[in-house]
């Protein structure tokens, strides 16, 4: 079993070792898991440190049980106002998740909690989802005016097809887990009570392969759909960008913040 958890770090990223399994976990309880841009900067530590570990299979989770990451720190991303800065944003974290897809071992998202907007990004990162059964799953970008900034898009429409990609993100829709499984989002769904004991269970039933085993099935799987589109990035951050900017954005920004100050 993993190691006990570090302490509490400014991004809230801990990394935990055990029986060919690295557990990375994004604890930020006040953010909701929030990533910020010290999460950013750990998660990139982390992965280094998993690559330079015997770990067999990376595990991705969010601390507690309400969310898994609920996407980008707002209050940290309300500093973000040019066309340059967004374009700057979105290529840094898809760098990061581009990282994760092309990890050279399986990445399984444990999804403790809700994977909305750019959560779900860092899930379809993932290349195999285990939800609890109570938790919520969408690319609801669309409702803040804007569209997945990380490589979800693309990563969504090779796991679930072009049309039904379409469908989620033009219209924002949230899928109850056991929908996000007949849609091909997510692969395992377990009931709350269950789930740690399920995630970790799988998680070392293919570190317990033979040595090499995970590395090898990865490479092969990949090659037939390679979870990277690097070539897509220029445009997809450019036009993440022009959203972003636009009037139509920060109008939903403040209704937002209007709601949760009446709320």
């Amino acid at each position: 079993m993993p190691e006990p958890a570090a302490p509490a770090s400014p991004g809230g990223v801990r990394v935990e070792h055990g029986a060919g399994v690295a557990v990375v976990t994004i604890d930020r309880p006040a953010a909701r898991n929030a990533i910020g841009f010290a999460t950013v900067d750990e998660l990139d530590a982390a992965l280094d440190e998993v690559l330079e570990s015997d770990a067999a299979v990376l595990v991705l989770r969010g601390g507690g049980d309400r969310a898994f990451v609920s996407g980008g720190d707002l209050k940290e991303l309300s500093t973000i106002r040019t066309h340059e800065q967004a374009v700057g944003m979105a290529s840094r974290v898809r760098r990061l998740l581009d990282r994760v897809a092309s990890l050279p071992i399986p990445v399984v998202a444990a999804l403790n909690g809700h994977a909305l907007g750019g959560g779900a990004e860092v899930a379809i990162a993932a290349d195999i989802r285990v939800a609890a059964d109570d938790v919520v799953i969408g690319f609801n970008q669309v409702t803040l005016g804007i569209m997945p900034a990380w490589g979800g898009a693309e990563r969504l429409a090779q796991v679930i097809g072009r049309g039904r990609a379409l469908l989620a993100i033009g219209t924002g829709e949230r899928y109850d887990a056991a929908a996000a499984q007949r849609l091909g989002l997510v692969d395992v769904v377990v009931p709350r009570d269950d789930f740690d004991a399920e995630w970790r269970a799988l998680a070392q039933r293919l570190a317990d392969t033979a040595s090499g085993t995970t590395r090898a099935v990865k490479a092969v799987v990949s090659a037939t759909a390679p979870p990277v589109h690097p070539h897509l990035e220029a445009d997809a951050t450019d036009a993440f960008a022009h959203l972003w900017t636009g009037d139509a954005h920060w109008k939903a920004v403040e209704a937002l913040e209007q709601q949760r100050r009446t709320g």
